[in-house]
């Protein structure tokens, strides 16, 4: 008896491509909700996903951090409530924000 590799199985290396092209899409498009919401002088294919956006890194403080965070309500459909106590986290960086979104919007 044989056992033979099932075509529908994807090959090593190649299971994280789709997710990690949208990512990389939502990323880029939050780059630019950041840059338009807060009007920010930097481009938005210039700003770093890893980046912390508080603080240092971006420098944003929370006021922009709760303009961004209303504007990401609006434009995917689903609330951020400035109790959640995750917000430190969702916040860190475009990258967690991105995470964030892809799990929770409705648009």
């Amino acid at each position: 008896m044989s056992l033979q590799a099932s075509s529908t199985v994807p090959a090593a290396g190649d299971s994280g491509a789709p997710q990690a092209l949208e990512r990389e899409a939502l990323e880029r498009e939050l780059a630019v909700v950041l840059v338009e919401a807060l009007n920010l002088d930097v481009a938005p294919d210039s700003v770093d996903p890893s980046a912390q956006l508080y603080g240092d890194g971006l420098g944003l403080d929370s006021i922009d951090i709760l303009e961004l965070a209303l504007e990401v309500s609006r434009r995917y459909g689903f609330q951020l409530r400035s109790d959640d106590e995750n917000n430190q986290q969702i916040f860190q960086s475009l990258r967690s924000l991105a995470a964030h979104v892809a799990q929770h919007r409705t648009t």
